[in-house]
């Protein structure tokens, strides 16, 4: 075998290894997806990852407020249904609907409900000009265990 043989085989072998290692890393620094939330206005539809979520266990009072940073965002129609869904998961764990960090509704143990989309822009439920924050807190009173977060703005009719 010639010098230049053995300079090229040692190559490729240091950038196999090199490719590999960078798979491997790579594989290691994804996280496990979280369960998905899903609001729908007509035919819009916006999916959202948790905002503050750690593998279905309970998460600590102390860093929620952080979690009700919007996401995602959704145009709504007030007098278009919102329709909320969550993943089963998420539903045997009992969800409620928060807007503005106040609960909306009492805990729902079902993987789909609707809202009157006037709802997100009256003042009598808290909401102020033309968007809301609407999260889905996974959980009950005895604790929480995970949020997703959108911001929901007023479509012009």
């Amino acid at each position: 075998m010639t010098m230049l043989q053995s300079v090229v085989r040692r190559r490729r072998a240091v950038a196999a290894a090199g490719a590999v290692s960078a798979g491997l890393l790579v594989l290691s620094a994804c996280d496990k997806p979280t369960p998905i939330t899903t609001l729908t206005v007509g035919t819009d539809t916006v999916h959202a990852q948790a905002v503050c979520y750690n593998d279905g266990k309970e998460l600590k009072t102390a860093g929620l407020t952080k979690c009700l940073k919007a996401n995602t965002t959704l145009s709504v129609d007030p007098d278009k249904t919102v329709r909320i869904g969550v993943d089963p998961e998420i539903a045997d764990n009992g969800w409620t609907i928060l807007m503005n960090g106040r609960p909306l509704v009492d805990t729902i143990k079902k993987t789909y409900t609707t809202i009157p989309g006037s709802v997100f822009f009256t003042e009598a439920y808290g909401a102020t000009g033309n968007s809301t924050i609407v999260s889905i807190r996974e959980g009950d009173d005895k604790g929480v265990t995970g949020i997703w977060t959108f911001k929901l703005t007023k479509k012009d009719s």
